[in-house]
């Protein structure tokens, strides 16, 4: 019986010598109107962004409700943004997005959201000053990673792994400056902080690139390691305007 089924012929998925396309290469006339409308997003962000500010990003779920203290901390969080000068940044979606964004809001610092289309879950909060709707996840996330100088972690799901690790993997690479990652939830993430353990001990990755991130569930540690982090590096100026340039403020 086993040596029947080693004999049977398997099918082909892609039939042999036949076009077919899976959503792969479309006509060249499409590809075009992609590359324009990917083109006009970016130049809608940079317009709508250039005076938002230093940013300090703020991932984290859009399922928290008001009540979860991971709403609390994120509200926190963007109050002390806030108190330190910096533009509160976030997804501008529902759930630790809008509580950051709300920190900042209610007190008196810039707060910015750059939202995505989605058919469920992400509706734009009202705390934001400005606010920008994506259409693609990877144009959202350059201006997310382009304007900030620190990023701050909350719990979350597929969405925030995905901007936690991108992030990582561009400051590991050096592709952008060892800007602070704080992860925030010692219980939340200590699977994956163990794994990345694991992931040092084989190798993939170095003990170095372990201290590119503070793993912590203190909001006042957090804030310090970024403002000792800034202060060290970076000075903060204002920025001209062009009016030829046609920047929003």
């Amino acid at each position: 019986m086993e040596a029947a089924s080693a004999k049977k012929k398997i099918e082909p998925i892609i039939p042999p010598k036949e076009q077919v396309y899976l959503e792969g290469p479309k006509s060249r006339r499409y590809e075009l109107g992609f590359a324009w409308r990917v083109f006009r997003q970016f130049i809608k962000g940079f317009r709508t962004l250039h005076f938002a500010g230093p940013c300090i990003t703020v991932f984290g779920s859009a399922r928290f409700k008001e009540d979860h203290p991971y709403y609390d901390a994120s509200r926190e969080f963007g109050k002390r943004i806030a108190e330190i000068g910096f533009t509160t940044m976030t997804g501008g979606g529902p759930g630790v997005m809008e509580a950051a964004n709300r920190g900042a809001f209610e007190n008196g610092g810039p707060s910015v959201g750059c939202n995505i289309q989605l058919p469920f879950e992400q509706q734009a909060n009202k705390y934001t000053n400005k606010s920008i709707t994506f259409e693609h996840f990877f144009v959202r996330k350059v201006l997310m990673v382009k304007y900030s100088y620190a990023f701050i972690i909350m719990p979350g799901g597929f969405g925030t792994m995905d901007e936690f690790f991108e992030t990582l993997t561009l400051v590991q690479t050096k592709t952008i400056t060892q800007f602070p990652i704080v992860l925030f939830g010692k219980e939340y993430y200590s699977n994956l902080w163990n794994y990345a353990e694991f992931m040092a001990q084989q190798g993939t990755i170095s003990r170095d690139d372990m201290k590119l991130v503070l793993l912590t569930d203190s909001i006042d540690e957090a804030m310090d390691h970024i403002r000792t982090y800034i202060n060290q590096n970076y000075k903060v100026k204002p920025r001209k305007r062009f009016w030829w340039l046609f920047e929003k403020r």
